[in-house]
């Protein structure tokens, strides 16, 4: 028992503990509008506060995001805790995290399908970042490569483990209509939701979909 007990890393040296060990690890995820946290900025705890409480940022289109560790079966929220622990700034956390989210993007899949002027691309990896991909401008800049030249290119991130995106023309009202269904249906279903709403990138920016608004 004691020889595998010095295999083992030193509680302080863990991921919730130690900076060095966590910033390999940390990775940025969307959660659903209304996720409730701190901002990460004041790291005092008042009397009666919760120091757990998750850091919460601001993302696109008013998508939460947070930060976490993943762990055998669960991932650890990122809360006050862990900042305090580690010593540093939710900047650094979020650069980390966006960082790390970009090498796993980089060598991560995309599946892309046509049907005449109907182009789908999407992202379903199952390893908790797909959705948070939308993040990162090579991204966006892909999804507009593989789908444009377009009228609209629309984004769905019905669940953590989906992005799907497709390409719009201005006369094929229908196709909207079937792409928010099928966001909408994923997002009610999902064990881990994050928005149930169509977006749209446009000027490099993600929006909330408007078919009356081009």
């Amino acid at each position: 028992m004691a020889h595998e007990n010095a295999f083992r890393a030193a509680p302080s040296l863990a991921p919730e503990h130690d900076w060095a060990a966590a910033s390999k690890l940390i990775r940025p995820a969307l959660r659903p509008s209304g996720t409730a946290g701190s901002d990460g900025r004041d790291l005092r705890l008042p009397t009666g506060s919760n120091p757990a409480r998750p850091i919460v940022a601001a993302g696109p289109a008013g998508l939460p995001i947070v930060y976490v560790i993943p762990g055998a079966g669960f991932d650890v929220v990122v809360g006050v805790d862990h900042l305090l622990a580690w010593g540093v700034g939710v900047e650094q956390v979020h650069a980390s995290a966006m960082s790390n989210l970009g090498l796993w993007s980089d060598g991560a899949d995309w599946v892309d399908e046509s049907n005449g002027s109907r182009r789908v691309s999407w992202s379903d990896a199952g390893e908790g970042m797909d959705a948070a991909r939308i993040l990162l401008p090579q991204v966006q800049e892909r999804l507009i490569s593989a789908l444009g030249p377009a009228y609209r290119i629309l984004i769905g991130l019905p669940e953590r483990n989906l992005l799907i995106a497709a390409s719009l023309t201005e006369d094929d009202a229908e196709f909207a209509a079937m792409f928010a269904a099928f966001v909408a249906d994923r997002a009610r279903t999902a064990d881990d939701p994050v928005d149930g709403r169509i977006f749209e990138l446009t000027d490099g920016e993600l929006v909330e979909y408007r078919p009356d608004h081009p």
